[in-house]
């Protein structure tokens, strides 16, 4: 097996970061990773692949032989119809594992799709099985990870159910911005978010034109704007407000487990 030290270098030279820097950054946002669980996961990673944008990361049907971490970019979990209609079930950042379900689950749901170019690294299934039974305190935290995908999935179904598409749009920049926070990649007055029109509407389940519109309405009293594959928030609490976010789903405090 390649030594940690190589594979750190290798992913470096494509990514510009470590390959664990997003996932252990936002882990850590929740209990101490010691230098051996670092140290293991690591070792786990086979070497980088690039996806390029619009490219199928994962097909829904699959039966995936390894769990994908992200490294960089931004991904989407897509559901579609056979007319090419579709829907984003959730976003991935940089430190999200794309399909850790699927070490159980076996055959997956639903595609993955890169939105931006992206790069991943792969840990085998066998790898992953030896990583959680050598470090049950890892394992717990992905199987943390895998509850909070649960928990975004019903914010998001609750929200297009229930709220106006002002709100849902400030709830989606809110829970990103979050989420970017504890994977320290963002800064103090946004974070780069390379979407289209397009991608928000699969998200808020809104049509181009409306989401156009929305971001509109989020310009007007100053609270965030969307522009050129960046978001800036001008006024976090009042964007929190109308929004009604509670990151409490997220659980981005320290509580160890």
């Amino acid at each position: 097996m390649t030594d940690i030290y190589t594979r750190e270098r290798e992913h470096r030279m494509i990514s510009g970061q470590t390959p664990t820097q997003g996932l252990i950054a936002r882990l850590e946002r929740r209990d101490r990773i010691s230098p051996a669980e670092r140290t293991a996961l690591g070792h786990a990673l086979d070497p980088p692949v690039l996806h390029r944008a619009a490219e199928l990361i994962l097909r829904a049907g699959a039966r995936p032989s390894d769990c994908r971490l992200l490294v960089s970019g931004l991904a989407a979990r897509i559901k579609g119809f056979q007319n090419g209609a579709r829907s984003i079930t959730q976003l991935s950042i940089a430190g999200d594992f794309l399909d850790l379900h699927s070490l159980v689950m076996k055959q997956v749901d639903h595609g993955v799709l890169a939105l931006t170019d992206c790069i991943t690294a792969a840990v085998p299934h066998r790898l992953m099985t030896d990583l959680i039974e050598s470090q049950p305190h890892l394992g717990r935290l992905f199987m943390l990870e895998l509850a909070i995908d649960g928990a975004i999935q019903r914010e998001w179904f609750h929200r297009l159910g229930r709220q106006d598409a002002l709100g849902r749009m400030a709830h989606l920049l809110c829970e990103l911005d979050t989420r970017i926070a504890m994977a320290e990649l963002g800064d103090e007055d946004g974070f780069s978010l390379a979407m289209t029109q397009e991608d928000f509407a699969d998200c808020l389940g809104l049509s181009s034109v409306h989401v156009n519109r929305t971001l509109a309405e989020l310009r007007r009293p100053n609270l965030a704007t969307w522009h050129a594959g960046r978001v800036e928030i001008h006024d976090r609490a009042g964007l929190v407000a109308l929004a009604a976010f509670d990151p409490a789903y997220l659980r981005p405090h320290v509580a160890p487990i």
